[in-house]
């Protein structure tokens, strides 16, 4: 008398499966889409989706037959015609199949964070106005890259340095008719550069 699979046989044999290790591997490929920022919102569902197609398309270990669901072979290859089973031993004297560990895949790298197009346009302008070095607004670019994307540099980016920089740029047109005790316009922007680097920090 042949004896029937349990649940966890049949899984394990699914989780041994070419099928399953195809799905797997297309679920990676969808999480790295993700990580590369092309899975949008719905990344989760196209990595299912990616998983159901490399199941799909794998091939099966065989057609079914009356040895099991996977046809006449055992789950670890084809079992011997000429142990297949005698008057004196049914069974065919196969040994139980030993489980194989399933392949875990590696995770994919994250991607490098991409530049902010917004503050890398804004320092391609800067490198055309004649600024001061002693402002500081090199140094207010690198800690604005080195934060990162966030409201506090959005509105730095923005606003507060591009109106800090016309500001500059206004008064210092203006300066030769300014008088003898009015700012200077290189002190004020720096001053403006060290109040936004406060707000990074």
């Amino acid at each position: 008398m042949a004896t029937s699979d349990g649940p966890a046989r049949r899984a394990l044999r699914y989780l041994n499966s070419p099928r399953n290790l195809a799905g797997l591997g297309g679920g990676a490929v969808g999480v790295g889409l993700h990580y590369l920022g092309l899975g949008g919102d719905l990344w989760l569902g196209v990595a299912a989706a990616l998983y159901g197609v490399g199941a799909l398309v794998a091939p099966g270990r065989g057609p079914a037959g009356p040895g099991g669901p996977e046809g006449s072979d055992g789950p670890n290859g084809p079992r011997s015609r000429e142990g297949a089973g005698t008057p004196d031993d049914p069974e065919g004297g196969s040994p139980e199949p030993v489980p194989q560990p399933v392949p875990v895949p590696q995770p994919v790298p994250a991607p490098a964070p991409q530049p902010d197009p917004e503050l890398e346009a804004l320092a391609a302008y800067l490198d055309t106005v004649p600024l001061p070095p002693s402002a500081g607004v090199d140094g207010l670019l690198t800690a604005l890259r080195e934060a990162g994307p966030g409201p506090v540099t959005e509105r730095i980016v923005r606003h507060r340095l591009p109106l800090a920089v016309a500001g500059y740029l206004r008064a210092r047109t203006w300066q030769p008719w300014a008088g003898a005790d009015a700012p200077d316009p290189a002190a004020e922007l720096g001053r403006e550069v060290v109040l936004l680097s406060a707000e990074l920090a």
